[in-house]
């Protein structure tokens, strides 16, 4: 605990303050769509971006998305919860979407062994940001993403 704590102190204040809020996200996403499912919350997420997203200017986002990416997995794996990759996959998007950078949470589905699957994550321009490995490529993933929500209400 002493080591990871070390690096917490070692983090930029604005690592530091993308920890916090991700691991501070992660328990209130999971509680949310669980009580009121995933579009209630995803568009609960998304009138927050309305009011308090905020411009890079001038700036490399490749620091700024890798530095992002990590620090909502450091929440995810040194929080109170362990997330599914929903949950992490929402908080990383909507953390991004906040820094006004273009990323769109992709849901993936496939059948392995009779068993169906589904799979979330993240892509910026066209990449995946949350994944080790590419699993996401062995899931068949929705037509759209999820960048932003249309209000399709009457």
């Amino acid at each position: 605990m002493w080591k990871a704590f070390q690096r917490y102190r070692a983090l930029d204040p604005e690592a530091r303050a993308l920890f916090r809020r991700a691991a501070f996200l992660i328990p209130q996403i999971t509680m949310s769509l669980h009580l009121r499912g995933f579009k209630k919350t995803q568009r609960a997420l998304q009138e927050q971006l309305s009011s308090a997203s905020r411009k890079l200017r001038n700036r490399d986002i490749e620091p700024v998305v890798q530095t992002t990416c990590r620090m909502v997995r450091a929440g995810a794996r040194y929080g109170v919860i362990r997330p599914t990759c929903l949950v992490e996959s929402l908080t990383l998007w909507y953390l991004l979407r906040r820094q006004n950078l273009p990323a769109t949470l992709r849901i993936g589905v496939r059948k392995a062994s009779e068993k169906f699957e589904a799979h979330a994550w993240v892509e910026c321009e066209g990449t995946a940001l949350n994944q080790p490995e590419e699993p996401h490529q062995h899931y068949a993933a929705f037509d759209n993403g999820f960048s932003d929500l249309q209000d399709n209400r009457p």
